[in-house]
């Protein structure tokens, strides 16, 4: 394959990524200087090579909220900052299982469970863990989506028991650069994040890994967090973008919103894109909220080829519908490798009358705990 846009800089760095080199540091820097359609034209080349034409979509459902002890300024999950959301423990496994099959129903994937605080503990919390693990099982046993989970730092007993149980990928995001890390996190560093998902590398689970933009951090910063990201290795990398929440830190230091422009969100899923050229570059939280309706769909016209589909873990997403139709505009079609849905038929709920349940948020909201 042959690709040229005229601009040297994007061109030689297609050619080398398409002949199966590694681009660094420097290349991202470079790429990220480069005007961005040729940028996205060219990124969109690379996903069109090495993929398969579909965008993969996965939901998550949240799983235990709030009271977490860790300071992410993003969170509105700690209980360090006075947020106004709903705290709770686990779920009840059929809770999360009925979360599933609304996924499922919805067209995604894969389905991540979701704790948050700094990490599920089978030694010191071991009802809890079997309930995960019942979860897991319900989840893998009894719908077509992969089984997927987001439960902290993990020991390298947890995470053979979790890759034997068949979870698919485990999430555990970097947030940012090494460098910008600790402005937003100071409860634990960035290699704990790193050798989290090392455990579970090595434990035979794929990782899905990523970062949030608009926190304030550099542009350096975050070609620094896809090069890490290159090290450890990734077979998704989620692109949230900052939805400030008021009462955490970043909530009040961004009232207005995220710290980034669409142009730079194009340009940099572009180059995570090149970075990264063979893994689901997933576009997540916050999309909904700092792209407008008719720039949703660029991303996926700049090599993003994954989503997160539904309600996040405290925030509302777009319907599934919605969803899909963005991945149409973009010239894509919905993955149905896994869970061979309709997608026509996920459209049409959109236009009825009742409000559509979507993974996260309606497991969550029968909780009165």
């Amino acid at each position: 394959m042959v690709y040229e846009t005229g601009n040297r800089t994007i061109d030689d760095a297609v050619e080398r990524v398409l002949a199966g080199e590694s681009l660094d540091r420097r290349d991202g820097l470079a790429l990220l200087a480069q005007p961005v359609e040729p940028l996205a034209a060219a990124a969109d080349a690379v996903r069109a090579h090495f993929g398969d034409g579909t965008v993969d979509a996965c939901s998550i459902v949240n799983a235990k909220a709030g009271d977490c002890a860790e300071d992410c300024g993003f969170c509105a999950q700690s209980a360090r900052f006075d947020t106004g959301i709903d705290t709770y423990g686990f779920l009840d496994p059929e809770e999360i299982l009925a979360a599933a099959k609304r996924a499922e129903r919805d067209g995604a994937q894969r389905f991540g469970i979701v704790l948050a605080e700094r990490g599920v503990s089978k030694e010191r919390r071991p009802e809890e863990w079997q309930e995960v693990i019942r979860a897991i099982r319900l989840v893998r046993d009894e719908t077509d989506v992969e089984a997927d989970a987001s439960l902290g730092i993990l020991t390298e007993e947890e995470a053979e028991i979790l890759a034997s149980e068949g979870i698919n990928h485990y999430n555990h995001n970097v947030e940012t650069s090494p460098r910008f890390f600790p402005e937003v996190v100071d409860t634990h560093s960035f290699e704990a994040r790193v050798e989290t998902l090392r455990v579970a590398r090595d434990a035979g689970m794929d990782l899905c890994a990523g970062v949030i933009l608009g926190m304030g951090e550099a542009p350096t910063d975050r070609v620094d967090a896809a090069i890490a990201l290159q090290e450890v290795g990734v077979s998704s990398l989620p692109v949230n973008i900052l939805n400030p929440v008021a009462g955490t830190p970043l909530g009040e230091q961004f009232p207005d919103g995220a710290d980034i422009t669409t142009e730079e969100v194009v340009r940099t899923v572009a180059v995570y894109r090149l970075l990264h050229p063979e893994a689901r570059v997933r576009l997540t939280g916050g999309r909904e909220a700092n792209l407008a309706p008719e720039d949703q769909h660029r991303p996926f016209e700049a090599g993003a080829d994954g989503i997160l589909t539904g309600d996040y873990l405290t925030t509302d997403g777009q319907s599934p519908g919605a969803d899909i139709e963005t991945i149409e505009r973009a010239g894509l079609e919905p993955n149905t490798a896994t869970n061979d849905f309709d997608p026509e038929a996920v459209k049409a709920r959109d236009d009825e009358d009742s409000p559509v349940e979507t993974a996260a948020g309606t497991a969550t909201s029968n909780t009165d705990d």
